[in-house]
């Protein structure tokens, strides 16, 4: 089955093209939006529609594949092998619906995208400083 992901580049964010391609399959794997069998689009597609290097996207889905998420069958793309998925619990559904309300209020507020963002990076690192 070819995935429904859609990449998204922000070549603002200070973060290699080729890892927002990386983290975005890995978030896709997580949340249970690609799931394994799904294939990846083609490099060539990728391009299309990002503006990216073919090249980008390929060294993308070879770190993937690194790290046993991926794998290439030569003439029919890249699959999904693995997922990240965890078993979607009741406590995940009303995390997932906070979080949700609390961005209304900080769009209401008037915070935008990147602020909302960093305000969100600056609480995780500050709630799991362990991580990169």
């Amino acid at each position: 089955m070819v995935s429904v992901v859609e990449f998204r580049i922000d070549r603002r964010s200070g973060v290699a093209t080729y890892l927002q391609i990386v983290q975005q399959v890995q978030q896709a794997l997580r949340l249970g939006t690609l799931v394994e069998g799904d294939r990846l689009p083609t490099a060539a597609q990728v391009a299309a529609t990002t503006k990216v290097n073919p090249n980008t996207t390929l060294k993308a889905y070879r770190e993937l594949e690194r790290e046993g998420l991926v794998e290439p069958r030569p003439g029919l793309g890249t699959f999904v092998s693995r997922t990240l998925a965890r078993p979607q619990s009741a406590a995940d559904t009303q995390l997932r619906e906070e979080l949700r309300a609390w961005m209304t209020r900080a769009r209401t507020a008037g915070l935008t995208r990147e602020d909302t963002q960093a305000v969100l990076n600056s609480v995780v690192q500050d709630t799991y400083p362990e991580s990169d």
